[in-house]
C-alpha cells in the first residue's frame, strides 16, 4: 500500500463512519451537539478539503469527551492517521503497533512493493 493508497483507504475510513453517525443522528433536532458533530464529520470529506488532520483532531476529541458512547464507532486507525492529540486516545502498545505498520509499508514502497495492510496488522496482531 503506497501513500495515495493509504490516503484513500483512511479517507474511506472516515467517509464510512461519517455517513454512519449522520445516519443515526439525522432524527435528532436541529442544533442538537451530536448532529452537529456528525455534520462536522462529513466537511471533512468536501472535496478540496486539505486540512483534515488539523481538523478532525478536535472533532476527535469532542467525539471522545462529550459522547464516549460513540467513540467506539470511529475506526482506529483514523486515530492514527489524524495523529496529534488524537493519540491520547490510543494505549502505547496500540501506538506501537501502528508505528511498526507505518515503517512495514514505507519499507515495502522503498522496495516497489504494495502492502497488504490489512493481512500484515493480522500477522502482528498474531504476534503481539
Amino acid at each position: 500500500m503506497n501513500d495515495q493508497q493509504y490516503l484513500d483507504h483512511c479517507l474511506n475510513l472516515l467517509a464510512e463512519f461519517a455517513d454512519g453517525l449522520a445516519r443515526r443522528t439525522a432524527s435528532l433536532p436541529e442544533g442538537d451537539g451530536l448532529r452537529e458533530l456528525a455534520q462536522g464529520f462529513l466537511t471533512l470529506l468536501q472535496p478540496g478539503e486539505e486540512d483534515v488532520h488539523t481538523r478532525a483532531q478536535p472533532l476527535v476529541d469532542r467525539l471522545f469527551t462529550t459522547y464516549p458512547d460513540f467513540a467506539p464507532t470511529l475506526p482506529r486507525e483514523l486515530l492514527w492517521f489524524f495523529g496529534g492529540d488524537c493519540l491520547h486516545f490510543m494505549p502505547d502498545e496500540e501506538i506501537a503497533l501502528y508505528q511498526q505498520l507505518d515503517e512495514l509499508r514505507h519499507e515495502a514502497a522503498g522496495r516497489g512493493e504494495i502492502m497488504d495492510l490489512r493481512a500484515t496488522r493480522a500477522k502482528l496482531l498474531q504476534l503481539q
